[in-house]
């Protein structure tokens, strides 16, 4: 398996042609998937056992499956490595630290970007060391906020300090996880701690195979609805002259369905991922009120708050959920100083859109998730204070008219926002907004020009309003 790309290019490339998928991302489903064997194995021979042979197995595996896919460049994520865990020997638990840490692992991923971008989406090294770049930042921010009070904690940093400085062969294996290196889902290096020493779910194999093969089992259904979805719509058909020729209407619901179709492909690399996590025994959380296990600790989509979703919060809620959770913990909330929810949740996107990469598509998609989020919220805080308008909205055959109408909202605009991160280049994604006339920037960035029509409309047709903030009638 470590061998280089080249030597099985012919039976791979077949075989993806076979499947009608391209061979690096063929590559890709193979490393997720043997995820599974490798924490098999390690369950019946290396659970709960010496900790530094479980550090050499899980580095040994995730640099094979790294060499697997990029031969030589997995020197790129091993220097990365190297280098923090040289900083956490030198000034670790400083906020100089941190701040190296963050320039560092930042600039190595944009140059690696790069390096390596071209006018597509691209499966190069470059693409798992954006995972291992949040990775190498938190772990760094973690044991920065270990030497700090803990009641001066956040929830969430308390569950994430480091008291200690962990060793290379901590760092490494934490970073080299196989069922997470290539896409994730990020965990801190904490519950991989608690994970190897056996204090996370107890020195019994626990009972998380089911559960890992049913979640894994279900990113094969999404990934089979992909491939098939993809194959009648693919992304080179909103650039078509036959897109071109459907009428204003059908190309919003093309769109959706289509964006739609695009983001399955995501949810089921997360969902594979997950299974193998799950089947480890590292996603354990807990138990739930009937005292039965929780493996969700490294849930990375919420399938049926993501199906149901009738706002584009619930959208970014059940959506690539731990590095949502990352950036709000580690950017978000730590420009709390700023005062000024707006400053830092526009900072939060940007870096969201840097991180991704240099595509002009990243930042215009991340626009318009500023503008959509504070549209949905500015509406939400107005109709909510108008409790009977609320009641007739939610009952009887309204209900499921409300419900049908923002799951319509849902679908088309979701597939307006994505144009551009599929896209990438300015041309392309100028061109899709152009063929939709910038429909999605007039209703949502004009917001603040017809805003206060709106309210006026709510306010004449609501009844007797309430200040939701403060529980009072008006």
């Amino acid at each position: 398996m470590a061998g280089s790309p080249a030597d099985d290019l012919t039976f791979l490339q077949a075989f993806a042609n076979l499947l009608g998928a391209p061979e690096p991302a063929l590559r890709l489903l193979i490393s997720i998937l043997i995820g599974y064997p490798i924490v098999l194995i390690h369950r019946y021979t290396l659970y709960c056992r010496s900790p530094i042979l479980q550090h050499l197995y899980f580095i040994a595996t995730g640099i094979s499956i790294a060499l697997f896919n990029y031969g030589h460049n997995v020197i790129h994520s091993a220097l990365c490595v190297l280098a923090a865990w040289l900083l956490l020997l030198v000034m670790g638990g400083t906020l100089k630290s941190v701040i190296i840490s963050f320039l560092f692992q930042m600039t190595y991923l944009l140059v690696g970007y790069y390096m390596t971008g071209t006018d597509t989406y691209d499966i190069k090294w470059s693409m798992p060391h954006c995972v291992l770049t949040l990775r190498l930042i938190a772990l760094t921010y973690d044991v920065y906020d270990g030497t700090k009070d803990p009641a001066k904690l956040s929830n969430d940093q308390q569950k994430t300090a480091l008291s200690i400085r962990p060793s290379l062969l901590e760092v490494a294996a934490h970073t080299y996880f196989p069922a997470s290196f290539m896409v994730g889902p990020q965990f801190a290096m904490r519950r991989y701690l608690d994970f190897v020493n056996g204090t996370l779910v107890g020195s019994e194999r626990p009972p998380c195979l089911l559960p890992g093969v049913l979640r894994g089992g279900l990113g094969l259904i999404y990934l089979a609805v992909y491939q098939i979805g993809i194959s009648y719509l693919p992304d080179a058909f909103i650039n078509s002259a036959e897109y071109d020729d459907l009428t204003f209407w059908k190309r919003h619901i093309v769109v959706g369905v289509w964006a739609k179709i695009t983001l399955y492909k995501y949810i089921s690399c997360w969902l594979i991922a997950e299974g193998v996590c799950i089947m480890s025994g590292l996603a354990f959380n807990g138990r739930d009120t009937d005292g039965c296990m929780r493996w969700d600790g490294c849930r990375n989509v919420k399938i049926l708050l993501w199906e149901g979703s009738t706002q584009f919060g619930h959208l970014i809620e059940s959506f690539n959920t731990n590095t949502n959770a990352w950036v709000a913990q580690y950017v978000y909330k730590r420009l709390r100083f700023l005062n000024n929810r707006y400053i830092s949740q526009f900072a939060a996107l940007v870096f969201l859109a840097v991180w991704h990469g240099l595509h002009s598509g990243y930042y215009a998609c991340f626009f318009m998730e500023f503008v959509v989020i504070n549209f949905e919220k500015d509406l939400a805080s107005t109709v909510n204070q108008y409790p009977r308008l609320l009641s007739v909205l939610n009952a009887g055959p309204l209900k499921y008219i409300k419900f049908v109408i923002l799951k319509l909202y849902v679908v088309v605009f979701m597939g307006y926002c994505l144009g551009p991160f599929v896209l990438l280049k300015l041309h392309r994604w100028w061109n899709f907004y152009t063929s939709l006339y910038f429909s999605g920037h007039i209703f949502f960035a004009g917001w603040p020009l017809y805003a206060a029509a709106v309210k006026s409309v709510i306010k004449a047709i609501g009844g007797e309003r309430v200040r939701v903030e403060k529980g009072k009638k008006e």
